[in-house]
């Protein structure tokens, strides 16, 4: 094997093929969710796919519409406004 192949950072699949051979295929692993920056939480709605893949998704399955989305959590957000608001009443 080569040395990226010896090491766990690929993902090994063992496939079947045709003749009843099994054989290891290597593909690269999912990535972890992404976080908001402020809480820490994990974002919603955002794919756990490498930046090849998330290009070939559409606008709308790559992150949410709401303002902010795939930024920060809906917790942050919902602060935000709420300090704004009581800035802008003082």
């Amino acid at each position: 094997m080569r040395g990226n192949q010896r090491s766990h950072s690929m993902a090994r699949i063992k496939t079947r093929l045709p003749g009843n051979n099994t054989t290891i295929h290597f593909i690269r692993r999912r990535p972890k969710h992404q976080h908001c920056p402020i809480t820490g939480q994990i974002l919603h709605g955002v794919p756990r796919l490498r930046p090849a893949q998330v290009g070939k998704l559409t606008k709308t399955q790559r992150r949410p519409s709401r303002p902010y989305g795939g930024k920060i959590s809906h917790t942050a957000l919902s602060a935000a406004i709420k300090a704004k608001v009581l800035e802008n009443l003082e």
